[in-house]
C-alpha cells in the first residue's frame, strides 16, 4: 500500500486528523513525550517495533506502514536552503542572529564542544502573557567536546 516514507507520513496525519486527536493525545497513548512522537510521526525518528503496532492501532493504520516507520529515517528538512514555512524561517533566523553568540556562550561555559541532537530532549509549553501567549521552549542536549588526537 505504501511506497514509500512520505506516504506513511501523509497516512498519518490524515489519521490524526479524522480521529480528533492532538499530537499530545497520541504521545500520551503511546506513553512518550509529545515532542518526540510528533517528530516520529513526521518521518524524523525511528519507531520502535512495538511503538509502531501501537501507533498503527491509535490510528487504525495499515499494517503495511510499520517497515516505513522502524526504519531509521533521512533526517532534516531545509535541503541547503532557509525553510520557506514562516515560523520555520523564523527558527532559522533565530540561528542565523544569535546561533554565534549561543556558540560562543556554549564555548565558554563548556568548551570546544557541540550539543547533541541525538542525546536530546525537548518542552514546548504555552506561557500565558497579559500581552499574547507567548511559545517556550526549553532545549536540552547532551554536551559533547571535540576530543583532541
Amino acid at each position: 500500500m505504501f511506497r514509500n516514507r512520505d506516504e506513511v507520513t501523509e497516512a498519518i496525519v490524515l489519521a490524526r486528523i479524522h480521529a480528533g486527536l492532538s499530537w499530545a493525545e497520541v504521545a500520551s497513548r503511546l506513553g512518550l513525550s509529545k515532542e518526540w512522537v510528533t517528530a516520529a510521526c513526521l518521518g524524523q525518528m525511528t519507531f520502535s517495533a512495538e511503538q509502531a503496532d501501537a501507533l498503527c492501532g491509535i490510528l487504525q493504520l495499515d499494517p503495511a506502514a510499520k517497515p516505513f516507520l522502524t526504519r531509521p529515517p533521512m533526517k532534516g528538512t531545509f535541503n541547503g536552503r532557509p525553510p520557506d514555512d514562516p515560523l520555520l524561517y523564523r527558527f532559522y533566523e533565530m540561528l542565523s542572529v544569535y546561533g554565534p553568540a549561543i556558540k560562543e556562550l556554549i564555548a565558554e561555559e563548556f568548551g570546544d564542544g557541540i550539543m547533541s541532537a541525538i542525546d536530546f530532549s525537548m518542552d514546548l509549553q504555552r506561557e500565558p502573557d497579559p500581552k499574547g501567549d507567548r511559545v517556550r521552549i526549553l532545549l536540552s542536549g547532551k554536551f559533547l567536546p571535540y576530543k583532541v588526537f
